[in-house]
């Protein structure tokens, strides 16, 4: 498909007019911006495919059943076009793998009279096995399609008021300059109540990431998570200057490594192979109180962490000194706001592991979650706004 050239480009034009006879607004903007989003992806791909055509041609939400309709009808029916058997041969070849093609179901669960909109969206069987497979035990393929899935995560870290303010509807305090402005406006005349309320801000958040030898089953996973969460929160669409959160990535073995300007890379593979590099003890030995210790005097005590949320994950299989553990999570609980451990060993009934990093540093945890699967990571960005 590399030398497909312009037939795949009118293709993808046949599909857009396809689009407009059932109904959909597209223009030729649109279209060149999907033709701009497929020369990034692999063609071949029908997850790129139809993820690429949804982003750039759908722009409302009830047009997503119709999009579907229309995808599924233009490539899984091949009708002699060689471009389009090709794409449904490598779709056939991937159903036999059993890899996820198809796209996660964004939509309410369908009725039980349309059974055909379930076709199209991610198979609930394999997406439910993959979400709740530990990451030790997946396939190389498997932990593709979760990487593909877990750039989809978007974190929001919770909000703190500040102590500056700003005028608002409704608010508790007076804006007497806006009233004052306001009145001398209408040359002394009564003018309307105005108001000022406390701004808010989202709070850092800090990944601290075990990458020892006891890890490395989880590392790079983990690693992944990190990757995304700094792109999502990090860098959110529609955030101004200033209003984005502040997302710090760190790993540690046996000494602490600071990866956040690693990560800072367009490709993911770019980014996860720049952050392997920088780490020097990478499935190495495992020292959480002296890498923390190192955390808080190089940068939580210059305000990295004041007010954050720190979220380490390890397994608490610490070689170190447990005395240095214990005053370094005592330290760090009283610079940040919370300490969440991510523990791929934490059993379903929440009861802390039995090893001596987790007993030393379990009091002064807020919360404790497995990192074994994604759907541990998952809970982590449902619980982390409400925290």
């Amino acid at each position: 498909m590399a030398d497909a050239g312009v037939p795949f480009v009118r293709l993808l034009a046949d599909f857009a007019a396809a689009l407009r006879a059932a109904g959909l607004a597209v223009g030729s903007g649109d279209v060149l911006g999907y033709a701009t989003a497929m020369s990034t992806l692999d063609p071949t791909d029908l997850v790129d495919l139809y993820w690429a055509g949804r982003t750039t041609l759908v722009t409302r939400r009830d047009s997503i059943s119709t999009y579907d309709r229309v995808f599924r009808q233009f490539f899984l029916n091949a009708a002699g076009d060689p471009v389009r058997e090709m794409l449904t041969l490598r779709a056939q070849v991937t159903t036999e793998n059993q890899a996820v093609l198809d796209v996660p179901a964004t939509d309410p669960p369908p009725r039980e009279g349309d059974p055909e909109e379930a076709t199209l969206g991610l198979m609930a069987s394999d997406a439910e096995a993959l979400r709740h497979k530990p990451f030790a035990a997946c396939t190389p393929e498997e932990l593709a399609i979760l990487r593909r899935i877990m750039a989809r995560i978007r974190l929001a870290p919770p909000r703190r008021r500040t102590r500056r303010t700003r005028s608002a509807p409704a608010g508790q305090s007076p804006d007497l300059r806006r009233m004052v402005r306001e009145s001398l406006r209408l040359h002394g005349d009564p003018a309307e109540l105005s108001w000022r309320r406390r701004k808010v801000r989202l709070r850092p958040l800090i990944l601290i990431l075990d990458v020892s030898g006891s890890m490395a089953d989880y590392s790079r996973s983990l690693l992944q998570f990190a990757y995304s969460a700094r792109r999502a929160a990090g860098h959110p669409a529609g955030h101004r200057r200033g209003q984005a959160a502040r997302v710090e990535v760190f790993c540690f073995g046996t000494r602490l490594t600071r990866i956040t300007r690693e990560l800072d890379r367009r490709r993911p593979d770019d980014a996860l192979h720049r952050a392997t590099r920088a780490v020097v003890d990478w499935e190495g030995g495992t020292r959480i109180g002296a890498s923390l210790d190192t955390f808080l005097r190089d940068w939580g005590r210059r305000g990295l962490c004041r007010g954050g949320i720190v979220v380490i994950c390890s397994d608490g299989l610490d070689r170190g000194d447990p005395d240095v553990l214990a005053t370094a999570m005592e330290r760090l609980s009283r610079l940040s706001h919370r300490i969440v451990w991510l523990n791929p060993h934490q059993a379903s009934n929440r009861a802390v592991p039995s090893t001596l990093g987790m007993a030393v540093a379990a009091p002064h945890i807020d919360l404790i979650l497995p990192g074994r699967d994604l759907s541990s990571l998952e809970e982590l960005a449902t619980l982390l706004p409400a925290l």
